[in-house]
This record gives structure tokens, C-alpha cells and sequence, in this order.
């Protein structure tokens, strides 16, 4: 399964939980939305701008989102946390990827993302974005 749909499926237990009352939002938990959302916004740009970058700079936009992901995920507990670092697992692969080509096998398991692996992990985070704008708006 590829990371935008696992990361769909985050989002949609997600939306369960807050039209079913089982995640009852906090102001606390609106901001850290917020501003993670405006995170990843920044780390990983429009669509048509952002895949015209080199895969160098595709890659470490995608490390700093992870990086925002982590941040958030230690500063807050409960259904927030539980929601991001869901999310962010389906996006470890991003962490076993480079950007170098290499004339070694030795590269501790890294390896090479497709464009298509790139795309699908930029649009995973943007689908998050998405997510965490929305719940920072109904706070």
C-alpha cells in the first residue's frame, strides 16, 4: 500500500473519531494543528513547483515534514499524538531513502525513491496538511 493511502486511512479514522465524539478537540491541540499544518505546508510546496525540484531537494523537503511530525508528536499527548505518529509511521520509508547515486552497495539499506515514490509520500503530507487545517478550524 502506498503512503497517500495509508495515510487516507489515518485521516479517515481521524474524521471518525471527531464527528463521533471519541476526540473531543482541545485549544492546545487547534494550535499544534495549526502550525504543523503550515510546517508541512512549507516543507512540501505546490504540487507543479514542487516536483520540478531536484530529487535532492524533493527529499529533504519530505525529511523536514517528518521532522515537524516529530516535534508535535513530542510536545503533545492524547488523540493528536496518537493521529501524527500513526501518520508519520506510514511515512518511515522516507528515512531509508537517498538521494545520491552511489557506486557502493554500502549504503546502510538506502536506496533510490522512484519519482512516483517521491510524489506519493509529497502528496501523503499534503493530504495531512489538509487534515490538521481543518481540525485547528473546528476547535
Amino acid at each position: 500500500m502506498g503512503m497517500r493511502k495509508a495515510v487516507d486511512q489515518v485521516v479517515h479514522e481521524a474524521e471518525l473519531q471527531l464527528t463521533d465524539g471519541t476526540w473531543e478537540l482541545i485549544v492546545t491541540d487547534s494550535n499544534l494543528a495549526r502550525q504543523t499544518a503550515a510546517a508541512l505546508d512549507a516543507a512540501v510546496g505546490p504540487i507543479d513547483a514542487h516536483q520540478a525540484l531536484p530529487r535532492i531537494e524533493r527529499l529533504a523537503a519530505l525529511r523536514e515534514a517528518l521532522a515537524a511530525l516529530a516535534v508535535t508528536v513530542a510536545r503533545t499527548h492524547g488523540h493528536l499524538a496518537w493521529f501524527l505518529a500513526d501518520a508519520s509511521s506510514h511515512l518511515a520509508p522516507v528515512l531509508h531513502w537517498r538521494a545520491l547515486d552511489t557506486r557502493s552497495d554500502r549504503t546502510f539499506g538506502a536506496a533510490l525513491p522512484t519519482s512516483g515514490e517521491l510524489a506519493d509520500a509529497e502528496e501523503a503530507i499534503r493530504l495531512l496538511a489538509a487534515m490538521l487545517t481543518r481540525i485547528s478550524q473546528d476547535a
